[in-house]
């Protein structure tokens, strides 16, 4: 039988992707499934009982306007909060500087739209980000891995991948990425931003996780180093609430103009009262007390699934041990491929992410695995660390 509406589809559709995490994570959907694969915040870090308060005050400072159309490029008492939000954090902006989008998705898929021609060539750290992955591809881009190792993006691979051909730009998570959980030390970061400089190149550094740190020192962002050749993505969705979709760029003028025009088309402006709540959530107190919270939520998550690690992971296997974020990457021996370890340990009741779908490269990442322990408590987290221990074995 014909497909008649097809002939109407655009030529870009063919490059569009499903995101296949998303895909393979319909099983965890079943009734006693232990999920250790998606990237969820705890319901338990939301600020529920603070809400009430804050939605009474937002009612009272803004009335009408919280519920009103607003600006392309965001709510200013928001845009104002975040402005002092990162200072905190080493980047200089003002709240003229920022654009806020639904969600940091949505700001990297505007970036694609107003950088990507057909064509171009994107460098990615290998593994990389499958949702940038994703937002990328409709704008059909060719891509290429910039190597990494314990340390995150090696800084002389980026420079020989410079050298040898145009890049359009680099997109990479630098705390806590996604799905390594590998953060840049600040001595890479200023060395990333001196090449960026010297070969007049532009990055796209991706932030959702920096606030989650459990142990040591906050390097700046990329962004600090270099200004002028990085466009920083972030978003409130890891330590506020993710379904207020709320994100924010932070690009140089000349890339902020574009992604204002297209953002007006796109959607004309980002949720009016989302942002009034993140404004109140930031200026009045509640982020301060929060973030403490959700860090003494997850922090005994980690190391209780570190220790479960060590104690049911067969031989052959090594893990990362990030001092934060959200995940744990797990590299196993050569031969395997952990997406048929997946449907193992699917029929036992435990779901991960195979590693290879965060590659772009077929046949990159087979013996790899990401796992999350955020969504779930420590008890669980143990008896699911043990029951893919025994999978791993007998596999």
């Amino acid at each position: 039988m014909s497909k008649p509406l097809e002939r109407l589809l655009s030529q870009r559709t063919a490059s569009m992707q499903r995101n296949q995490i998303r895909e393979i994570l319909n099983v965890v959907s079943q009734p006693n499934m232990i999920s250790l694969a998606g990237g969820l915040p705890a319901p338990e870090s939301f600020p529920i009982e603070e809400l009430y308060a804050i939605q009474e005050a937002v009612l009272d400072r803004f009335g009408a306007d919280a519920l009103q159309y607003d600006v392309t490029e965001g709510f200013a008492p928001f845009r104002e909060a975040l402005a002092s939000y990162l200072a905190g954090k080493s980047v200089r902006a003002g709240a003229e500087d920022l654009l806020v989008f639904n969600g940091s998705q949505s700001a990297l898929d505007m970036l694609g739209k107003v950088l990507i021609s057909p064509g171009d060539i994107i460098a990615l750290e290998s593994p990389s980000y499958l949702g940038a992955i994703s937002a990328f591809s409709a704008y059909e881009p060719r891509y290429i891995s910039i190597e990494t190792d314990d340390g995150g993006l090696i800084p002389e691979a980026l420079e020989a991948a410079l050298a040898r051909q145009p890049v359009k730009f680099l997109y990479l998570v630098t705390t806590f990425q996604n799905p390594t959980g590998r953060s840049l030390s600040a001595e890479r970061r200023q060395a990333i931003a001196e090449i960026l400089r010297a070969y007049d190149a532009l990055a796209i550094e991706d932030d959702p996780y920096s606030d989650l740190r459990f142990r040591g020192e906050a390097p700046p962002p990329l962004h600090h180093f270099a200004p002028e050749n990085t466009v920083y993505v972030s978003t409130l969705s890891k330590i506020f609430a993710p379904g207020l979709r709320l994100g924010f760029c932070l690009a140089p003028p000349p890339i902020r103009k574009w992604l204002y025009t297209a953002k007006q088309g796109a959607d004309l402006h980002s949720n009016t009262y989302a942002q009034a709540l993140a404004a109140e959530y930031v200026t009045g107190g509640y982020i301060e007390r929060q973030v403490p919270k959700i860090i003494e939520l997850y922090r005994p998550r980690q190391e209780t699934m570190l220790k479960a690690m060590a104690a049911h992971f067969p031989a052959g296997y090594r893990w990362t041990e990030p001092e934060g974020g959200m995940f744990i990457w797990v590299e196993g021996p050569d031969g395997i491929d952990t997406e048929d370890l997946y449907w193992k340990a699917v029929e036992k009741g435990v779901a991960f992410v195979p590693g290879k779908f965060f590659f772009i490269n077929e046949g990159e990442g087979l013996p790899t695995m990401r796992l999350n322990f955020t969504k779930v408590d420590e008890a669980t987290i143990q008896g699911a660390v043990a029951t893919l221990g025994r999978v791993m074995r007998d596999f």
